[in-house]
């Protein structure tokens, strides 16, 4: 049964999950299933498209109850933030190293399907020793910083602004499914994301890539193009 006191005090918590959008480098094919981000490490600002998506996405969350902006240190994600912010009015827009760009886990060969360990053991291949140390840490912090049901009695709607593999890490973790398996979970540059953590229940994902408030020619950036659907 549920703790019934932790129920009392805790209240559910949205939150919305967006890709900084399209970035004067485009990414090459990223891997697995998955448009990554790996190598994509330069201080590249958004493309006029780009802009252009961050502040639809940020007119599609107007309406919603968001208090707070959350974005990775890199320029395209705090551009995509700060673009989103001046649709929010007035939301608290902050930059957090747990939302950066960074490989949150590397798995070994025995976690993996036998027949794609190959091909997802060579994406991972250029993970340096540091990003295999550091990224681990920084995945650890931010689902102890972003996700369960919110302290107190009021629910929580964040924004949190960051990469693919970020979004890939806290979908695998609001479905409780194997470490590995934020390999092969897309994201589109400013697609939305959302989960739901509600005290009693089980963590769920209510939107996944939705490119709803995106014009025809804005939707699938960041995405090779046999990966469109």
């Amino acid at each position: 049964m549920p703790d019934r006191t932790t129920a009392a005090t805790t209240a559910a918590r949205y939150l919305y999950l967006a890709r900084h959008a399209e970035a004067a480098s485009p990414n090459g094919p990223g891997g697995p299933g998955q448009p990554g981000e790996l190598g994509e490490l330069d201080g590249s600002a958004l493309t006029a498209a780009g802009r252009r998506q961050a502040t639809l996405l940020g007119q599609r969350l107007a309406g919603r109850p968001i208090t707070a902006v959350h974005h990775g240190p890199l320029p395209r994600a705090t551009e995509t933030a700060r673009l989103v912010g001046e649709q929010l009015g007035g939301v608290a827009v902050t930059v957090c190293e747990e939302a950066g760009d960074y490989v949150p886990y590397v798995p070994s060969a025995g976690e993996l399907p036998f027949d794609s360990v190959e091909f997802l053991l060579r994406f991972l291949a250029g993970t340096s020793a540091e990003e295999r140390s550091r990224g681990p840490e920084l995945a650890r912090r931010a689902v102890e910083r972003f996700t369960g049901p919110a302290p107190g009695g009021e629910e929580r709607h964040e924004l949190v602004v960051t990469h693919a593999f970020l979004i890939g890490w806290l979908v695998r973790h609001a479905l409780d499914a194997p470490a590995w398996r934020w390999l092969g979970v897309n994201a589109a540059n400013a697609a939305l994301t959302v989960l739901r953590f509600a005290p009693g229940r089980p963590s769920s994902v209510l939107l996944l890539n939705d490119q709803g408030h995106l014009p025809e020619e804005l939707r699938w950036t960041g995405f090779p193009p046999e990966l469109r659907a």
